[in-house]
């Protein structure tokens, strides 16, 4: 797999760094009701007001409304998946247009519970991703591998292979006009997560594959950390080069543990 990774100078690292904002986005998953959907984001939006980070919350579909009316202008609202086709008998399904429609920014695309639940092909995310960017939303575009995967050595081919289907669909200059999480799913919900050296090195590794065909794209992008980021990692995580922020699943839904985190991003 070594010849999928291309080293770039460390000068070309540290101009990236500073042109790239923290962005700390929450996936609430099947979680919420409006109760404390209305009460976490009241107490989120006070929390972050002040911070020098892109914040983000991906409800439900069924909350992406009143999500969208409470957020305020600093927290940005995104959908936690949509299907390809713009509209049409899809029973149970959510469009691009309807979540624009109803204000969000951002869209997951790919999150690995699609991926392996769903059956979602690199393919499929890939489609998905063309969809999202054609209708104006931003997608976050999630890789990571399995614990098998990981075991097996494996990591960057299966992440080169899943990003290669993204570039291959909408080609590399769309790639930064998009946000790539890296996710190993064997940390996802497990929690478990991967040492701040681990996950820079499957960061620097999205980074480099993506500077082997636009530079400029590879320093433009986000890549945030997906695996089980919490309040007390947080700092660590995102103090790494290429650590631009986090995918924050369960740490999400409490308050003061997504504040700290925002907290983290900003003083970076």
């Amino acid at each position: 797999m070594a010849s999928c990774i291309i080293h770039r100078p460390l000068e070309s690292l540290e101009k990236g760094r500073t042109m790239r904002k923290t962005f700390i986005a929450g996936n609430w998953k099947m979680n919420g009701n409006k109760e404390s959907i209305t009460s976490l984001l009241k107490s989120v939006s006070e929390g972050v007001h002040n911070l020098d980070c892109e914040v983000a919350v991906c409800p439900s579909h069924t909350y992406v409304g009143l999500a969208v009316s409470l957020a305020g202008e600093k927290i940005g609202v995104g959908g936690q998946d949509l299907r390809v086709e713009e509209s049409g008998a899809f029973t149970g399904d959510v469009s691009g247009p309807m979540l624009k429609d109803l204000g969000c920014k951002y869209v997951i695309v790919g999150h690995s519970e699609r991926r392996t639940i769903h059956g979602e092909s690199d393919e499929v995310v890939a489609d998905k991703f063309v969809a999202a960017q054609k209708i104006g939303l931003t997608p976050i575009l999630c890789v990571g591998e399995t614990q098998e995967e990981r075991d097996q050595g494996i990591t960057d081919e299966v992440v080169a292979r899943q990003l290669d289907a993204a570039i291959s669909a909408a080609g590399i200059e769309a790639i930064g006009e998009s946000v790539i999480a890296y996710e190993p799913v064997w940390a996802i919900g497990t929690g478990l997560t991967a040492t701040p050296e681990d996950a820079q090195a499957a960061h620097k590794a999205i980074r480099d594959k993506l500077a082997g065909l636009n530079a400029s794209v590879a320093e433009k992008v986000q890549i945030l950390y997906g695996g089980s980021m919490k309040a007390a990692n947080a700092a660590e995580l995102l103090a790494q080069e290429d650590i631009d922020g986090g995918l924050v699943g369960g740490a999400s839904l409490v308050a003061q543990d997504f504040v700290a985190i925002c907290e983290a991003g900003s003083a970076q």
